[in-house]
């Protein structure tokens, strides 16, 4: 029993000696190098609107949430609105992790807005055979002046640009708006910012080496293994932190959008707005001439709710809009209380230029589809026409009821009639009691003459 608890007591010191061994020995080093990181890859195709957003915002947090180390942003853009740009921008501010704005794949594009969000992030970067630049506010085009470099020096720290007789003020405030925007970005990631002004001022651009050797990016990367190679290393200011990115090897995990944002991508294309808009105002507009129908009423509510929501989330000219209105209002008259054509025809230039002029088409990737619009007004115009040709067609067709059309009827005596006595004919598919002049046999076809309330005066055929 002595030797049972010495062996005891043995084998509890030595578990215990085993781990102070392990509390107090330096612990192995963990390797948290890049090969084990992730990167979040956020990609933003197509014009820059609400849907792109709230896409940046919701996959950014997403990813923060997920553990990644960086976010690399692919960025393939036309422009699009100065608003969501200004909400992508303050996102990537504000995150809590470095972004690498990555213009990709080849043939890919940076414009308008897309330039400023190219300034914006941390690292800037662009693959072989993309461009950006041509940043120019594009509503101001028709009356900001465009200087040459010659006359203005770009590099010029201030803007003190005096409106030029004839050009507009709000023109000019919202451009140097633009300008002092490009330039605080340009300044906080110590890129090129003459360019950066020229960009905006002059619209101008350039290409992804070209932009390499001007300082406006970081370098020219193949694809994304060879951009995290290629920041691997480099120190970064994020908020008020230096970070040193670690990304050589990283895996790269791709965060798509959620059906929120899909949604919201699809209702607020242009085209589609449109088109809601319209079947809301038509299927509306088919329950109150065809009350009870109920499924027109329904389906054209929620068209015409989601279509509005729609609406006051893009650059919509509300000229436009109301012409709209007031040509369906002039087509639904038309063909409530057919006229010659007068209100028809206003109605129908009143929404085809309504039509053309709802979206400030100058916002890259934010106007209607002229195709859908030719084809409603060519199917109006059809309408139109055929209710026109119903009208005068109907002017010259034969009475179908009342005395006029019963006096160019024909019907069969049922029973035989005497000179000036009465008898039954069958008229119209009705039995009706009439008068004859002349004594006819049973079948005799006989012609209505004139009526005396419920009595007809026939004669013979």
């Amino acid at each position: 029993m002595a030797r049972w608890s010495c062996f005891g007591g043995f084998a509890i010191f030595c578990l215990v000696s085993m781990q102070v061994a392990s509390t107090t020995a330096p612990a192995a080093p963990v390797d948290r190098t890049a090969a084990t990181a992730m990167v979040a890859q956020i990609a933003l195709d197509g014009p820059i609107g609400p849907a792109a957003a709230e896409y940046f915002d919701d996959a950014s947090q997403r990813a923060l949430a997920d553990g990644a180390v960086a976010i690399v942003l692919r960025l393939d853009t036309p422009g699009g609105l100065a608003a969501s740009m200004r909400q992508i921008i303050a996102s990537m501010l504000s995150c809590r992790l470095p972004v690498l704005v990555y213009v990709a794949p080849g043939g890919a594009r940076a414009a308008s807005a897309g330039t400023y969000i190219l300034y914006a992030g941390q690292i800037a970067a662009m693959a072989p055979a993309t461009h950006l630049g041509a940043a120019t506010p594009i509503q101001l085009g028709g009356t900001t002046p465009m200087p040459d470099a010659a006359d203005k020096p770009a590099a010029s720290s201030t803007v003190e640009d005096k409106p030029a007789e004839g050009d507009d003020a709000e023109s000019h405030k919202a451009l140097n708006d633009s300008i002092a925007y490009i330039r605080s970005l340009a300044q906080l990631r110590g890129r090129n910012v003459p360019w950066a002004e020229q960009a905006v001022r002059g619209a101008a651009t350039l290409t992804a080496s070209e932009a390499a050797q001007q300082h406006v990016i970081d370098f020219v990367a193949t694809d994304v293994a060879d951009l995290l190679a290629k920041a691997d290393g480099r120190n970064v200011q994020v908020g008020d932190r230096s970070v040193t990115l670690q990304l050589k090897g990283a895996t790269v995990r791709d965060y798509t959008p959620g059906a929120r944002t899909r949604f919201l991508a699809i209702i607020t294309n242009p085209t589609i707005a449109y088109l809601l808009l319209l079947g809301g105002i038509f299927g509306l507009l088919l329950e109150a001439l065809h009350p009870g129908a109920m499924l027109p009423g329904i389906v054209g509510g929620i068209c015409l709710l989601i279509g509005l929501y729609a609406l006051q989330l893009l650059p919509v000219n509300y000229a436009g809009l109301a012409l709209m209105a007031l040509g369906v209002g002039l087509l639904v008259a038309e063909a409530v209380n057919p006229s010659v054509g007068a209100f028809g025809a206003g109605g129908l230039v009143s929404f085809v230029i309504g039509s053309v002029m709802l979206m400030k088409a100058g916002v890259p990737g934010y106007g209607v589809n002229l195709g859908v619009i030719g084809g409603l007004a060519t199917g109006a115009a059809v309408l139109l026409a055929l209710i026109v040709w119903l009208v005068f067609r109907s002017r010259r067709a034969h009475p179908v009821n009342g005395d006029v059309a019963m006096l160019t009827e024909f019907g069969e005596l049922l029973e035989p009639v005497s000179a000036g006595g009465e008898a039954w004919v069958m008229l119209r598919g009705e039995r009706w009691r009439v008068h004859c002049d002349t004594a006819l046999p049973v079948g005799a076809r006989v012609r209505v003459v004139r009526r005396q309330g419920l009595l007809l005066w026939v004669e013979p055929v």
